[in-house]
């Protein structure tokens, strides 16, 4: 009957244990989210309990297990496997506080500044951070774990005396790898560029939507996601609209005919930005910038506070300057003209060809 009972209540006790403690960490963390509404750390840190359960759990059943003596055959092996489950929710833990802690940080800082560019700055620099320390806490959770089978501990000697070549090997092979953690690092830090600022890269425009220490993806107008590596952009030029003032001016082009009413589409540029919200008010003009034998070329230039106002003011003024056109002034719009050249002035017009002309001209004097 004991036999029976020992394990029982080793076993359920602990499960016990671990719920009743669970519960009441969490039932106080509840309390302190109530009475702390202005920093979102203890509601963060619920988000723990699972992890932290499990290393209750874990701890509570590798201490007791002995006392249990439940298939002592293979007690070696499941004290093993349940100190490998301690380190791993152990590990699980300190990644969930340490971004309950960071994410409570960048909250308060966000409430706190106003500025968008440094908010965002502030954004990739945390993300980075919880990924260097997830990655660091996965490299000691998963050394820590194969530290406690015994070949491991002997295979030590001969690893370290071969860590000088190895970490030669590793150097040359992860080159890339390495390359592109740095750079992102160094965007990070550097304030290169930032998670959602507006980009131009390789053509493509779109939004930086996540930065990782390898790579980085950027979400284009039409919803596509590009993904290239965070040493691009610390190697090649690249265009970022929201660095420094995110402010812009944009150009607008028509080509139209040599009689296109030039001073009253500057009047009309005028009336269509003050009906436009998008537009800032800074500024705007229009001016004749080319000409060819057919056409003429006015480009139109417009202000906007952002990336995504200037491409609606671009494209209404674009779409209602043409609509103006085709109903008030027609003939600005370009066309092929088929009609008879203009003929210089002195000069008869001669549908009849040569003969014609001839007869027009004045006699040759001849000779005698």
């Amino acid at each position: 009957m004991e036999n029976v009972l020992r394990p029982l209540i080793v076993l359920g006790s602990s499960v016990l244990l671990t719920l009743a403690i669970g519960w009441a960490t969490d039932r106080l963390l509840r309390k302190a989210d109530d009475r702390n509404h202005e920093t979102p750390l203890w509601g963060q840190l619920r988000r723990a309990r699972i992890p932290y359960q499990l290393v209750l759990c874990a701890a509570l059943l590798r201490g007791s297990y002995d006392q249990a003596k439940l298939v002592e055959r293979h007690q070696v092996g499941i004290g093993r496997t349940l100190t490998l489950v301690l380190i791993g929710s152990a590990a699980w833990l300190v990644i969930r506080i340490a971004a309950a802690i960071v994410e409570t940080s960048y909250s308060r800082y966000a409430r706190i500044h106003r500025d968008t560019a440094r908010v965002r700055r502030v954004r990739t620099q945390v993300e980075l951070i919880m990924r260097v320390v997830s990655a660091i806490v996965i490299v000691v959770a998963v050394a820590s774990m194969l530290l406690t089978f015994p070949a491991m501990r002997a295979a030590g000697a001969s690893l370290l005396a071969s860590a000088g070549i190895l970490g030669i090997v590793a150097g040359v092979a992860a080159q890339s790898t390495l390359s592109n953690m740095f750079a992102g690092l160094q965007i990070a830090f550097g304030d290169m560029v930032r998670i959602g600022d507006t980009v131009v890269v390789d053509g493509e425009w779109g939004t930086v939507e996540e930065i990782t220490l390898t790579f980085l993806t950027v979400r284009t107008w039409d919803e596509r996601r590009i993904t290239m590596p965070v040493s691009y952009f610390t190697s090649k030029p690249f265009e970022n609209w929201s660095r420094g003032t995110p402010q812009m001016t944009g150009i607008v082009y028509w080509h139209l005919d040599h009689s296109a009413p030039v001073e009253a589409m500057r009047e009309k540029l005028r009336d269509i930005l003050r009906q436009c919200p998008a537009w800032d008010g800074r500024a705007y003009g229009l001016q004749v910038t080319d000409t060819t034998p057919s056409t003429i070329q006015v480009r139109a230039l417009v202000t906007a506070k952002d990336a995504d106002d200037i491409w609606t003011v671009r494209v209404a003024v674009r779409e209602q300057m043409i609509t103006w056109l085709s109903t008030e002034h027609p003939y600005a719009l370009p066309r092929v003209n088929t009609a008879d050249a203009v003929l210089p002035p002195n000069r008869i017009p001669s549908p009849g060809g040569a003969a014609l002309r001839k007869a027009y001209d004045f006699p040759r004097t001849g000779r005698g």
